[in-house]
């Protein structure tokens, strides 16, 4: 039903570069609101989560966008110092603004569930709903079991991984091989679909993750790789659901973390599943996903 959706793009002014982003639906039935999601990276694209279209069928609009430096809102040239949380979490707030989205519900996956929960820790008015998936709230937390992880894949696998990271050469096309066993077993356990195939192409090399995050998710030597809100999460007061999967990179200990921690925040486990559940139990996850939104729709 999502391909007779009207679609609208357009692009908002920032920083000097602008913002492009994508309506999924004309407008919401009475007492819905309109979901704003957020990409994972940081330094991927929407395509990824291009099946989140469908929750449009729920009487509302979809919104997505490509996060400055990414995708259709990539920058001319090296930015490394531009690359900031508080750039990404200011961009919510303009986009926002342009798109005259007053009270909505916010949906971020991976990274875009770390900048979800750092906007949400502005105390922003008119949200009425925070989605966290697959998402960590201390990268030292994620990296620590993002290793734990690693430890279980065969020996000659590690061995290449840790070979390639001594020398500094994680570029080498044996490390990147090596890498995508660790990603079949904790970020997509299906065939990838078109959008999620271009999100992966566009991610390789992409200057934001490799400033922000590093070469690979397990070896994460970026500006955020001390970054952690656990000791803030009680600040969000915005009724959040958790999402993750069994088998994800963000593991049952980092999902509790944040459902701990965030009062009166729920979580639920998909258990076929790994770092997409969108993609791996695509109904289950539009039904958890549109049964959550429209409990805390103005109209509920």
């Amino acid at each position: 039903m999502t391909d007779t959706l009207p679609r609208t793009e357009g692009r908002v002014p920032y920083k000097g570069h602008s913002t492009w982003y994508q309506i999924v639906g004309e407008g919401e039935e009475p007492g819905h609101l309109p979901l704003l999601c957020l990409h994972g990276g940081p330094g991927g694209t929407h395509d990824y989560m291009e099946s989140m279209a469908a929750l449009a069928n729920g009487g509302r609009r979809v919104i997505f966008y490509d996060q400055l430096g990414c995708g259709h809102s990539k920058l001319p040239g090296p930015n490394p110092d531009m690359w900031t949380v508080e750039l990404f979490v200011e961009e919510v707030a303009v986009i926002r603004d342009a798109l005259g989205l007053d009270e909505l519900h916010i949906l971020g996956q991976s990274w875009g569930g770390m900048l979800g929960m750092e906007y949400a820790l502005t105390q922003p008015s008119g949200v009425a709903s925070l989605l966290v998936c697959d998402s960590p709230a201390s990268m030292e937390q994620w990296v620590s079991e993002a290793n734990r992880l690693r430890a279980d894949l065969p020996p000659d696998v590690q061995n290449t991984l840790l070979k390639h990271e001594q020398a500094g050469t994680t570029d080498d096309p044996e490390y990147l091989a090596a890498a995508e066993e660790f990603n079949n077993r904790h970020v997509c356990r299906v065939p990838h679909s078109p959008g999620v195939a271009r999100s992966f192409e566009q991610l390789e090399g992409n200057e934001v993750y490799l400033t922000m995050n590093g070469p690979s998710e397990f070896h994460c030597i970026g500006s955020l790789r001390t970054w952690n809100i656990i000791d803030r999460l009680a600040e969000i007061t915005i009724p959040t659901l958790v999402i993750s999967g069994r088998y994800d990179e963000a593991t049952p200990l980092i999902a509790g973390t944040i459902r701990d921690n965030i009062p009166g925040a729920q979580w639920v486990l998909f258990e076929e599943s790994s770092h997409m559940p969108h993609e791996e139990e695509p109904e289950r996850f539009h039904q958890v996903v549109g049964d959550f939104l429209a409990a805390h729709d103005p109209g509920a």
